[in-house]
């Protein structure tokens, strides 16, 4: 049900969060181990998760949307409560202080998206309504973008540390958090420090 006027920016919407997902695979798999496992910094793990589920929302809400007589409202909604309900819960796991302003602006983000959702469903041909969700929808692409260049250039890592990030920089090659930084192929062939 959404106007025709809007097909080539939702296509382009879903391209670019299918493609930034795949980049955010590629991240993670550089630095997999300071993300997800045993030598994981909780930084990490947040930033990889809120942007994944930042992505999957763009793309799943952007690709819906261009199917014929499917109301963009529901996916908006349905996508709206798994973002909260996934940054709630990473929240409580991870038991941080840190970043409230980040988690803060996250919810308000997807509880407009959930607002616009429920609003297009109760009137699917309000475009004022479509303009703000597509608004919200670039902007999630946007932040997920920010948090995945952030995970790609290991401020997680210098935040592990308790020293400023300017993300200029790497940690310093003889650190244990260097170490940890290089990925564990690269440590086999360049050996021990």
């Amino acid at each position: 049900m959404v106007p025709g006027v809007y097909d080539a920016y939702l296509a382009a919407m879903a391209t670019a969060a299918a493609a930034l997902i795949g980049l955010l695979f590629v991240a993670v798999s550089v630095r997999d181990d300071t993300i997800f496992g045993p030598n994981a910094v909780p930084g990490g793990e947040a930033l990889a998760i809120t942007a994944f589920t930042g992505l999957v929302n763009s793309f799943v809400v952007s690709l819906l949307g261009l199917i014929p007589k499917v109301n963009i409202g529901e996916p908006a909604v349905i996508m709206a409560v798994i973002g909260i309900v996934a940054i709630v819960r990473l929240q409580r796991r991870l038991h941080t202080g840190r970043n409230l302003l980040v988690l803060a602006i996250t919810l308000f983000a997807y509880a407009a998206q959930l607002g616009f959702g429920v609003l297009l469903l109760v009137d699917p041909h309000n475009s004022d309504q479509l303009i703000n969700l597509s608004f919200i929808v670039f902007a999630t692409v946007i932040v997920s973008l920010q948090r995945a260049w952030s995970l790609l250039k290991g401020k997680h890592l210098a935040s592990a540390r308790g020293t400023a990030v300017t993300g200029d920089h790497d940690p310093p090659p003889g650190s244990g958090l260097g170490r940890l930084w290089l990925h564990p192929r690269l440590q086999k062939r360049r050996g021990p420090r």
